[in-house]
């Protein structure tokens, strides 16, 4: 009797320690990443291929299902996966980028533990080191709702995933040479559209259009030379081709750009996962504690071409900053290194950037961009809603602009030139959050930062413990970690 007693207690405390991600399926990956040849642009370059596939192998998942994907590094550089849009909740252990992880070495690995937390949609992984994004190194990312969870449409007859992005001629090392020599930023090099896009979005087709073949096109937008590339939408009992020109777009007019981007709106009548998974409220019934503002700029310091953001340019420390900030190592980086407000004056420094923020915060943050080029700007770690847009300068003033309603909730959003983008958050999410340019010359050249969301409790209910297998490297090297 005493000894079914102690076996039942064990159960009882093995519920009580896995929580709820006992009930959930586990998916388990293995990828191989090495160099092998790709031609994106019909000309021969060295790619980083996964398993063998450009681009990589989907990840098909269904929300609050654990991924545990172990990567093995064949290349002859250090080399990091980030996970693009996934939240990471209570996380950022895993997020993947130099500011929460120590390189996977050459010729080792490392196995990633994350949750696809209360997500739907599409997403996607990248390379996060050294400019191997633009060697390749990516996929997509599927998140599926759970069947008991209907979604407000049919099925689809089927399903695609279309990754765009920048491409060049030029391998990845010759790039990184380029943009750290400071010479130029990698405009003359450009041999497809530069879309900026950062932002993964499903998409659903009704097919209901007079059976024929019709334009799919995509053009570059605010660049001085316009570029345009189409595919075709083939209906399968389609007895005419396309024909006429390819449709137009407001290639340099603001005021549609912002007119589109505005007419995206949230379903409010839809299932499925809401964006604020740790509790339930409006956004637009909550006034933000505090106001950020972000402006970009592109200096010269010490006469070379740099990124920044609010007058700093990100440079990478020698030890992860959440990993330091765990060890508590001094002089890794300084809270309030970056300013909140862009200062006066076109002066620009280098730093490690990382701004001070407190868990349950509710912030606004509103993107300024003076330049000519649109931006884009990605957070991890959360979904924010885009509250607001308008050509100009941003003032108090613009909030009777903005949409309290039924915004749409995302992890990127574009500002476009001479524009601002203002944006609503909820800091719910504990840990060391990177955000950064989706331009990744940009962001390489540091216009990026990172944002500490920080809780005094020390509690496993607002951030997971230090994984078991993290990777130590820098001023962290020799030290422990807690069991997982």
């Amino acid at each position: 009797m005493g000894d079914s007693k102690l076996i039942l207690c064990c159960f009882i405390a093995c519920i009580l320690f896995l929580g709820v991600n006992g009930e959930n399926p586990y998916r388990y990956i293995t990828w191989k990443v090495t160099y092998g040849d790709i031609y994106p642009l019909g000309v021969k370059q060295q790619g980083i291929l996964i398993n063998g596939q450009f681009p990589g192998p989907h990840i098909d998942a269904v929300t609050n299902d654990n991924l545990i994907i172990s990567v093995y590094n064949y290349l002859n550089e250090p080399f990091l996966i980030s996970w693009n849009g996934v939240q990471q909740r209570r996380n950022s252990w895993q997020d993947g980028v130099s500011g929460t992880n120590c390189p996977i070495r050459p010729g080792k690995n490392f196995t990633y533990v994350l949750q696809v937390k209360d997500q739907i949609g599409s997403f996607y992984y990248f390379p996060s080191l050294l400019f191997h994004k633009a060697a390749g190194g990516y996929g997509a990312i599927r998140i599926w709702s759970r069947p008991k969870i209907p979604v407000p449409f049919p099925s689809p007859a089927g399903d695609f995933t279309v990754l765009a992005g920048d491409w060049y001629k030029t391998n990845h090392y010759v790039l990184r040479r380029l943009l750290d020599s400071g010479s130029h930023t990698l405009q003359n090099t450009y041999t497809s559209f530069d879309i900026h896009l950062g932002q993964s979005c499903s998409f659903l087709v009704t097919a209901d259009q007079i059976p024929q073949d019709y334009y799919v096109v995509a053009s570059t937008r605010f660049t001085r030379r316009v570029l345009t590339t189409t595919a075709v939408l083939h209906y399968s009992n389609s007895k005419r081709g396309v024909s006429g020109p390819v449709p137009g777009a407001p290639t340099i007019q603001i005021a549609p750009s912002v007119m589109q981007a505005r007419s995206i709106r949230w379903n409010l009548t839809a299932s499925g996962p809401r964006p604020n998974p740790q509790g339930s409220y409006h956004y637009g019934l909550i006034t933000p504690s505090r106001t950020i503002m972000l402006s970009n700029s592109a200096p010269y310091i010490n006469g070379k071409q740099r990124y920044a953001v609010n007058g700093v340019s990100y440079v990478p420390a020698d030890t992860p900053l959440k990993i330091a900030d765990y060890f508590k190592i001094p002089g890794v980086f300084n809270l309030g290194s970056i300013p909140t407000w862009p200062p006066s004056g076109n002066n620009a420094y280098f730093q490690t950037s990382v701004m001070a923020a407190n868990f349950r915060e509710y912030v606004e943050i509103v993107f300024q961009n003076w330049e000519d080029t649109v931006q884009s700007w990605h957070i991890d770690g959360y979904s924010f809603f885009v509250v607001g847009m308008n050509g100009g300068q941003w003032t108090p003033a613009s909030r009777s602009s903005y949409n309290l309603r039924d915004t749409v909730a995302r992890c990127t959003t574009q500002v476009y030139p001479r524009s601002w983008t203002a944006i609503y958050m909820a800091l719910d999410n504990v840990g060391m959050w990177n955000i950064r340019s989706e331009n990744w010359a940009r962001q390489y050249l540091g216009q990026q930062f990172y944002l500490r969301v920080y809780s005094p409790a020390n509690s496993w209910r607002d951030e997971l413990p230090i994984p078991k297998n993290a990777l130590l490297c820098g001023r962290a090297r020799g030290r422990h970690t807690r069991p997982f």
